[in-house]
């Protein structure tokens, strides 16, 4: 891979891993689900005037709108504007890889290795480790938010993978025009129409560079430099840079906002990440010592 790209694709985990920082912020002053329906129709307009809706149904569209812009982010701002930190909800939120294994094993039919087995359970031992310790930068609420978020990415990635080989940028923008309205009414319903009245009326410029970070930089930006890196190299070479985004997270948080990074939980971290090493390259190992072990 030339330097650039490197270079360009760890710029990309950095935004989404930092990005956590970023949401914190935008929520100090935006109620959540105010700030998703920002977020996704900023994402959805004005690109949809440049990016043509990609060749897949409308209601795999909605489905995967639903379910990562709604379940997963929805949920995830819920969770972070007090119930956990940053940095723990870049870690917890990729455990999206493990529920979306069990359920293509449950949905598909798809068999399950060894090694992936024994990822998932280092992964479960992380978020036991998280679950037994309380020093206010996470609750059993905001734990549960954050599985149940990861949960329904797990089911977006199931409908994103039943829509082929598409643009995933325009996908993603198409896709948010289905999130804006539940996100709306759900905005109605939980933050109320006297907070959005209000947090609109005091957000001032550092709220709505937060606001429009949330679509430009983490959505557009993100997503066409990442699938843009695809077409041009193996994903086996660029997916594995996605473990750095609680990384960035967890430091982004712990710099920024003086998330503390106790034993445990630099414990906790190395056992979701090593499940998820695991998980992406033990099959791999292991075919490599199945034929060295029989010659």
């Amino acid at each position: 891979m030339p330097p650039r790209h490197l270079l360009l694709a760890l710029a990309v985990v950095a935004i989404w891993g930092s990005n956590f920082v970023v949401i914190k912020y935008a929520l100090a002053v935006m109620p959540p689900m105010t700030l998703a329906v920002l977020r996704f129709a900023l994402a959805f307009v004005p690109a949809c005037f440049f990016l043509a809706r990609p060749p897949v149904g409308w209601r795999n569209l909605a489905g995967y709108g639903l379910f990562v812009a709604v379940g997963q982010f929805g949920l995830l701002y819920f969770a972070m504007r007090s119930e956990i930190s940053p940095g723990l909800a870049s870690l917890v939120i990729q455990t999206q890889v493990f529920f979306t294994l069990l359920l293509a094993v449950r949905v598909a039919g798809e068999r399950v290795l060894a090694s992936q087995w024994l990822g998932l359970a280092l992964a479960v031992a992380g978020i036991a480790l998280i679950a037994a310790h309380t020093d206010g930068t996470t609750t059993p609420l905001g734990l549960g938010l954050v599985l149940a978020a990861a949960l329904s990415w797990a089911c977006g990635n199931l409908v994103g993978k039943r829509a082929g080989r598409v643009n995933m940028l325009a996908y993603v923008v198409w896709s948010s025009a289905f999130a804006v309205p539940p996100l709306l009414l759900l905005a109605l319903l939980v933050d109320g129409p006297g907070r959005i009245s209000a947090a609109l009326a005091s957000a001032d410029a550092g709220t709505w560079a937060a606001v429009l970070w949330q679509t430009v930089a983490n959505t557009l930006f993100g997503y066409g430099c990442w699938a843009w890196l695809l077409t041009r190299h193996p994903a086996a070479r660029i997916v594995p840079l996605a473990l750095l985004v609680p990384v960035f997270g967890m430091g982004a948080s712990s710099l920024w906002l003086g998330e503390p990074l106790p034993a445990w939980k630099l414990g906790a971290a190395a056992l979701v990440l090593s499940g998820l090493l695991i998980n992406l390259f033990g099959a791999r190992l292991l075919g490599r010592r199945a034929p060295a072990a029989a010659g």
